[in-house]
């Protein structure tokens, strides 16, 4: 592995999928005014890392397609969205739009039986497994039955054949949001026949890891040890290495949809339906991709090195924006809307004692941000490549 580790997180958030790959085109095309039509994301980041809506870019950008390239540019990511959402999510009309409806519906099984997203994953996938993928991934799951996380990477894959599930497999557990889709199960074989098959009972990723960025630099770091003795005898993981653009998508902080006297007469179901919103596992991501978030945020500011870090997100979304299943044309046209308003506005981080997204002073706007990163990776890449052909 070189000395550099370029890591690129996205988060769960369901249709809201469609902010991140707005970002993610942009950065896409940045890099192809650096060095061509053909350059693709896979092709400068160590690691992508996705949970849930995330994991399903995250295939797209690195699962292998003709001629083993990247199954997908970044810019037909919100196509994708845009042409299957409705499918994924099918609004319904009638029946169960009543608020005891909603929450009938709600008590008595997950809200999509997920067959259309589970056909679409696996027509795209195919066979492919994690150890196939262009690039290193990273996809954290949570398995019920065990009650820990799960997190598929393509360097585990490569020598545990145990951990070399199919990339439709991972997608589809790590999207199955408890109250939207079912758990899914599958089993994994040795083909050497060695070891017992490995069974998974897997839900959404989000539950463990809503922002996989910590996830992924743990595994980078994981692997940096394994493959250099010299980390053992003392010495440090070497963040000041690594490169990382973490792409949230989006939440509704600033809406400050609940109040303390409001929750403290709900009981079970309140807690888990309530208005069309789901609190118990709202509170559950926030707090989990939060905490990432600080601590992350922390991490490189100690070592002074803040700008090899960059967190994009709005904590601003309203209505329906801030929900994860609302796929009609309106609202994923204001989702994509909201990816390129992000882009103009200026570079930001959390304040870890509001939780709040603050702009800082003098780095410019997330896509000016964007495009010093983008010429970073394209000089990185090109010493790589010289490195090799020098062997």
């Amino acid at each position: 592995m070189c000395s550099h580790g370029h890591a690129e997180p996205a988060t769960a958030g369901g249709i809201r999928g469609l902010i991140p790959s707005t970002i993610l085109a942009c950065l896409e095309s940045k890099l192809q005014e650096l060095d061509g039509p053909d350059a693709r994301i896979a092709d400068y980041f160590d690691v992508i890392a996705g949970t849930s809506t995330g994991a399903l870019v995250t295939s797209m950008l690195a699962a292998p397609g003709e001629n083993k390239r990247p199954l997908f540019e970044a810019k037909e990511i919100n196509k994708f969205y845009l042409d299957n959402g409705p499918k994924i999510f099918p609004q319904r009309s009638w029946g169960l739009l009543t608020p005891i409806g909603n929450m009938f519906g709600a008590v008595m099984g997950p809200k999509y039986d997920g067959k259309f997203l589970h056909d679409k994953i696996k027509s795209l996938t195919n066979d492919v497994t994690v150890a196939d993928t262009v690039t290193n991934i990273i996809v954290p799951t949570f398995d019920v039955k065990y009650l820990q996380p799960i997190i598929f990477n393509t360097y585990e894959a490569k020598v545990d054949p145990l951990k070399n599930a199919h990339l439709s497999d991972i997608c589809i557990s790590t999207s199955a949001a408890p109250t939207y889709f079912p758990a899914h199960y599958f089993t994994t074989r040795d083909p050497a026949g060695k070891l017992p098959d490995r069974e998974y009972h897997l839900i959404d990723g989000g539950v463990a890891a809503n922002n996989p960025t910590m996830a992924a630099m743990s595994m980078i770091t994981k692997e940096v040890l394994r493959r250099n003795p010299d980390f053992t005898h003392g010495k440090p993981a070497e963040y000041g290495n690594y490169l990382i653009i973490s792409i949230g998508t989006g939440s509704a902080k600033m809406a400050e949809k609940y109040t303390a006297p409001d929750c403290a007469k709900w009981g079970v179901l309140r807690w888990l339906y309530d208005g069309g919103f789901t609190p118990l596992i709202d509170i559950f991501s926030h707090a989990s991709a939060d905490m990432v978030d600080i601590h992350a945020a922390v991490l490189f500011q100690a070592l002074r090195i803040e700008k090899n870090y960059l967190r994009i997100q709005d904590d601003s979304l309203t209505g329906h924006t801030s929900s994860v299943d609302i796929a009609t044309k309106e609202n994923m046209e204001a989702l994509i809307g909201i990816g390129k308003n992000l882009l103009k506005k200026n570079v930001s981080r959390v304040n870890i004692d509001t939780g709040m997204y603050e702009s800082v002073d003098g780095e410019g706007t997330n896509e000016e941000a964007l495009a010093r990163f983008a010429r970073k990776l394209s000089v990185e890449r090109k010493l790589r490549q010289t490195n090799l052909n020098s062997k």
